[in-house]
């Protein structure tokens, strides 16, 4: 179910344009508008919910299948030689939508 106030919902609905590099019906990718490395895309479910502590089964079982898709999708938009997933937590962790999304991150040696 979709969150009509949340930032990630309007793009899954076309409200809001972004740049998609994969969807299907689970999960839509799309490049980061303030990128913290070379490649910066963020993977999001179409179910909305805000933290992994809020999943039920079925939205664990969707998180499942994005986190199977992600290798693929990473590879085939430059992260051959590896990459870093990102899943904020709460304000405190620095999540600023609250729509859980994991950053990929990669196309770089990446700093710890």
């Amino acid at each position: 179910m979709l969150e009509k106030d949340c930032l990630f919902c309007k793009i899954i609905e076309g409200k809001i344009p972004s740049s998609k590099v994969y969807e299907d019906d689970k999960m839509l990718v799309f490049k980061d508008i303030e990128p913290k490395a070379k490649i910066h895309l963020l993977a999001i479910a179409k179910d909305h919910f805000k933290l992994l502590s809020n999943m039920d089964e079925k939205q664990a079982e969707t998180l499942k299948y994005v986190l199977v898709k992600i290798p693929e999708i990473a590879a085939q938009n430059g992260c051959k030689n590896g990459y870093r997933l990102v899943i904020n937590q709460g304000e405190d962790a620095g999540q600023t939508v609250f729509h859980l999304h994991i950053h990929i991150l990669g196309g770089q040696t990446l700093p710890w």
